[in-house]
């Protein structure tokens, strides 16, 4: 396959399902090629410029909207063309959002690693909106959700005054970690019995005893 059909990253679906996240990555890839005053309005750049800009953008389109918009030749008239479309979206789009990120809680997952990936989703998705959740929100968020057995760890963690929520899921990560380790053990050798070398040295003991 050339280079030419190559993706620099996902077209924009006509859903419009990914809108958000292809106008962040357009404006990076476009910046990166010198191009990013083709998308604004009044730019001076030159007819080149613009040509490529064009190209770069239809490229990453989904086919129907290629067809859709063939006649525009212009990247700023494109740009302001999938806004105009697409940008109403934040209305049902934004309140999902802010609803998941509500009702997240830690104690609603199984692993650790589970639970902090839906909260950079979501994160991200609140970010693109404009709404930035930062480190207090986060240790907030994960420190209030533990589940009601854990209130003791929960109230451990609160004093060690962590500030940043990567520090707080390392350490939550190593204590699952380390407690994933006990349960094994646990069930590999449960409460009340005999480490396995003192039951075989046990066990020898007695076969000797008896010759």
């Amino acid at each position: 396959m050339s280079n030419l059909s190559k993706l620099e990253f996902v077209a924009l679906d006509i859903s419009g399902k990914n809108y958000l996240s292809w106008v962040l990555d357009a404006e990076i890839h476009l910046a990166a090629k010198a191009l990013e005053n083709t998308i604004i309005q009044g730019n001076e750049a030159s007819g080149q410029d613009k040509a490529k800009a064009i190209v770069f953008l239809r490229h990453h389109l989904d086919e129907g909207l290629k067809t859709e918009y063939l006649t525009l030749k212009d990247p700023f008239k494109l740009w302001s063309s999938l806004k105009e479309r697409y940008d109403h979206l934040k209305a049902t789009v934004l309140p999902r959002t802010r609803y998941e990120w509500i009702h997240l809680h830690l104690q609603d997952f199984k692993t650790v690693s589970e639970y902090n990936s839906v909260v950079f989703r979501i994160t991200s998705q609140l970010k693109l909106w404009g709404e930035i959740v930062n480190d207090e929100d986060l240790l907030e968020k994960t420190l209030s959700t533990f589940h009601a057995s854990n209130m003791v760890l929960q109230q451990q963690y609160s004093e060690k005054g962590i500030k940043k929520y990567s520090e707080l899921i390392s350490c939550l990560m190593v204590d699952e970690q380390h407690n994933t380790l006990l349960m094994k053990n646990h069930e590999a050798r449960p409460t009340g019995s005999a480490p396995f070398l003192e039951v075989n040295m046990v066990a020898a003991t007695q076969n000797s005893e008896r010759r």
